[in-house]
């Protein structure tokens, strides 16, 4: 008797191995922790044997599952393409979509992953820069959407997430405890930057600047070495990083909203495709 192969279980078991870890696969997958423990674990049970090796150095494929692996990926691959052809239109051509740099990773990488598999076709370039930057290259059709930070008194846009602006520093680390506060930002432009440190003014804080710059590597550097600390969207924290608990005694900070942009106007097919999808992907 024939038996079918559930398509949300193998894409769960494609996501962990991606991002290396269940934690950060949840990222991608936009699920709970829980859940992706779950379909993992039912995709097990349905073999009947271990996919997966779970390790202090994270995970890693079992010999069933690098024998899985490879033909679960074509699967979805063969999937998504049938979704793509049947009854919608072929976009094909570019689309340029802006986000400051530090939303690459969490964000990017799944809309990159889920738009390439519905429409191969479609090239999308990612053009880095900063919020304010991003917004006046919509306005001149620069790019073609854009997703940015803004403060949470900010109106206009469609917000996609809601996050809590946090101090991050070095894993263990001790720089929240040096005086002055050494911090690592944003440029001028940055819109984490004048929160931080208002707050800090506000607290009787007194600090100094390690590094700004508009990279978000070049800003992570710094903490990593536990030189400085950084005011962070939790889900931008890379994993050598942690946020720091109030008990640091870090001024709180506000929330900041993660928002999609189109053009007032005149947005091409595939700028409004892609823009489904982000919102899709973030349960809009």
């Amino acid at each position: 008797m024939p038996r079918n192969l559930d398509i949300a279980l193998l894409r769960a078991f494609d996501a962990v191995v991606a991002a290396g870890g269940i934690t950060a696969a949840a990222r991608l997958l936009n699920l709970t922790q829980a859940a992706v423990s779950l379909q993992l674990k039912r995709l097990e049970d349905s073999f009947g044997c271990r996919l997966v090796e779970r390790g202090r150095a994270g995970i890693h494929l079992t010999p069933q599952g690098e024998r899985l692996i490879g033909q679960a990926r074509r699967l979805l691959r063969q999937n998504d393409e049938v979704w793509a052809a049947i009854g919608r239109p072929a976009f094909a051509g570019e689309v340029r979509l802006g986000m400051p740099s530090d939303l690459v990773r969490p964000f990017g990488t799944p809309i990159l992953r889920r738009f390439d598999r519905a429409w191969p076709q479609v090239r999308v370039v990612i053009v880095c820069d900063s919020s304010g930057r991003l917004l006046e290259q919509l306005d001149r059709r620069d790019i073609d959407l854009a997703i940015v930070v803004q403060s949470a008194d900010t109106t206009g846009g469609e917000t996609l997430r809601v996050e809590p602006l946090s101090w991050v520093g070095a894993r263990n680390g001790t720089a929240h405890l040096r005086e002055p506060l050494p911090l690592s930002t944003g440029d001028d432009t940055c819109p984490h930057r004048p929160i931080a440190l208002k707050a800090l003014a506000a607290a009787g804080r007194d600090w100094r600047f390690v590094c700004e710059v508009a990279s978000f590597e070049a800003i992570c550097a710094p903490v990593e070495a536990d030189i400085a600390v950084s005011p962070m969207l939790p889900s931008t924290v890379p994993e050598s990083l942690a946020v720091l608990k109030e008990s640091v005694g870090l001024p709180p900070l506000t929330d900041f909203l993660i928002n999609l942009y189109l053009p007032r106007a005149g947005a091409s097919d595939a700028a409004l495709e892609l823009a489904r999808n982000i919102r899709e992907l973030h349960g809009g």
